[in-house]
């Protein structure tokens, strides 16, 4: 028999904390992407370098990020290479994990989208007088980042998800543990996580109808 006395009044009152936690949330989650974007490029860049050594590196990057769990990768950055001594708090170790998985996806995106983009427009730069390397910068960058934009998007979205991930690894101040721990103080169960999921919903699809508009604005031709 149903028998559960919902106590949302209880649970709204702690809001402000969970809110607070949805902004460390979006914290870890930014940090990631513009830190993953840069490191997406660099990767991107050694791939198409034409050194072995530096394409073989970027290509294991990509491979462990991309076909192991975000769980793993989150582990490692907090209890493996606290094996050699180094240690992080959860807060570096979660953005370290999320970092290395946005890289190793957005490499990916990034080199279907220059797939995308005709070889005759880097010879068209290179006819201009430029290097190959300002023939990348000025003209080919520009059009991979736009081809990948509802990618990087879509992404953006995934490191937000991925950040719940941080309580493995004793992180209580994001959503998902600010979440956990007032559950263990008011043993709310449902009305908290219920909250939290409607939090994590709305974060998600401002971002993306965000992602949207912006597109449709920076991107009409």
């Amino acid at each position: 028999m149903f028998d559960y006395t919902f106590q949302w009044k209880q649970v709204l009152a702690r809001l402000p904390k969970m809110l607070d936690g949805a902004m460390v949330t979006m914290e870890v989650a930014v940090l990631s992407m513009l830190i993953g974007i840069v490191l997406a490029i660099v990767l991107t860049v050694m791939r198409r370098s034409g050194s072995r050594p530096l394409a073989a590196f970027a290509t294991i990057w990509v491979e462990v990020a991309r076909n192991t769990p975000a769980l793993f990768q989150i582990y490692m950055a907090h209890f493996g290479i606290a094996s050699f001594g180094i240690h992080f708090s959860p807060f570096t170790s979660l953005l370290i994990g999320i970092t290395f998985n946005n890289a190793g996806y957005l490499a990916e995106n990034f080199r279907g989208a220059l797939k995308a983009i005709p070889e005759t427009q880097t010879r068209a730069g290179r006819s201009l007088g430029m290097t190959s390397s300002q023939s990348f910068r000025f003209i080919i960058l520009p059009q991979m980042l736009r081809i990948a934009f509802l990618p990087m998007t879509n992404q953006m979205v995934w490191a937000i998800l991925m950040t719940s991930l941080g309580v493995t690894v004793g992180m209580n101040t994001d959503l998902y543990g600010v979440t956990q721990d007032l559950n263990a103080l008011t043993f709310r169960t449902f009305e908290l996580f219920a909250i939290a999921a409607v939090i994590f919903y709305i974060i998600t699809k401002v971002i993306t109808l965000g992602a949207r508009l912006a597109a449709a604005r920076l991107f009409r031709y």
